[in-house]
């Protein structure tokens, strides 16, 4: 049996035109040379313009060899230096040319792309906000017809949907909206007290737990809890529907998604989040009502007392407001990102989180401005 001839390599310069000389087994389980001693030999001929393969002693290859010449190639590219790749055996030109055909891959099998510069990301950046401004434009205008259609009585979508979102959006969120206003009622109760003890006024905690509650934190909490709970949800209902095709179904039909899905959705919301606002209302007073009395020393009866004293009708015609921009505000987002879903299961993913994230950032931007116009108009 003999011995497998090890690979080589050799340079040979002819002026400008510079000839690798390749001999041996190039195989995998030989020790291959590395492209680094290419590199130097082709560093020692400066003047090198053209780059040729002579393969006469070449008697076995395989991938390794493959791996070599392209990246040899690449070397080429980098120093302007023509690879003539002739001389090689034709199975190798072919997987040569198969692998050219292909994207230069990183880790995981995906394709590697040059980094944009800043103002090439900055125009991109630019661009969709501008495409995003006109979709939630047209999408608001489509929505501002139908539901004059609706006030006309012409609107076409089932009844039976309206009351069951109703419920859904309404009934079914008491736990939670509960749950979290009476906590944020205990948590401003605490801080209260823990400010007003140190003037001996703590029964005036129950005029800051109602005050911010009536005005802004019920109708606040209220429109978190459904833009994570009910603006997610109708996110994923209606891009599920476009992955499968049913919006374009109606369509077909002659029905306007906008009709059938959309405004079933934002009426139950802005019918739903005062009703809900009002409820978390009761239960954030209640939850500073449980800290004055146990942590401030304050009677029960004193301190719903205060609480009414503190209280008027401007302030609650205030949250209710804002509850019914808020609401709007959660539908609007969740039926907007989900008529804008892709046609992928990754896709209503997105979908779904880009619906409450824009739902937050809308309601808080609302609360901002509401405050001042409540404040202009002497509400406050």
């Amino acid at each position: 049996m003999t011995d497998t001839p090890p690979p080589t390599v050799h340079l040979h310069s002819d002026g400008e035109q510079v000839t690798l000389v390749l001999g041996g087994s190039w195989r995998l389980d030989q020790r291959l040379p590395r492209l680094l001693r290419a590199e130097r030999l082709l560093a020692q001929v400066p003047a090198a313009t053209r780059l040729r393969f002579d393969t006469a002693a070449l008697t076995g290859w395989d991938s390794g060899l493959v791996t070599f010449v392209a990246g040899l190639e690449q070397l080429c590219r980098t120093r302007g230096i023509a690879c003539d790749v002739d001389g090689l055996p034709a199975g190798l030109r072919k997987l040569l040319e198969l692998a050219r055909s292909l994207p230069q891959t990183g880790r995981g099998g995906h394709a590697m792309q040059p980094a944009p510069s800043f103002l090439t990301r900055l125009g991109g950046d630019a661009l969709d906000l501008i495409q995003s401004t006109g979709e939630i434009m047209e999408f608001f205008g489509e929505g501002t017809l139908a539901f004059r259609r609706f006030l006309l009585g012409r609107a076409r979508f089932k009844h039976s949907d309206l009351w069951l979102i109703m419920q859904e959006a309404g009934a079914d969120a008491l736990p939670i909206v509960g749950l979290v206003s009476f906590l944020v009622g205990m948590i401003l109760g605490y801080i209260g007290d823990q400010q007003l003890a140190e003037f001996g006024a703590q029964i005036y905690v129950a005029d800051l737990v109602g005050l911010a509650t009536v005005i802004q934190m019920g109708a606040l909490v209220t429109a978190i809890v459904l833009a994570g709970r009910t603006g997610a949800a109708f996110a994923a209902r209606i891009g599920t529907m476009q992955v499968n095709e049913e919006i374009d179904a109606l369509r077909t039909l002659g029905i306007s998604p906008m009709e059938f899905l959309v405004l079933p959705r934002m009426l139950a919301l802005i019918a739903m989040t005062p009703l809900l606002a009002i409820y978390a209302d009761l239960l954030g007073i209640l939850g500073g009502a449980f800290v004055g009395t146990v942590v401030g020393g304050i009677t029960l009866s004193a301190y719903l007392t205060q609480t009414q004293l503190a209280i008027g009708w401007n302030h609650i015609i205030q949250g209710l407001i804002a509850a019914t921009v808020y609401g709007a505000i959660v539908a609007a987002s969740g039926c907007l990102r989900g008529m804008q879903c892709g046609r992928s299961a990754a896709a209503v993913g997105e979908a779904t989180t880009s619906a409450v994230v824009t739902a937050i950032v809308f309601i808080v931007i609302a609360a901002a401005v509401l405050t001042i116009i409540f404040d202009a108009v002497g509400l406050s």
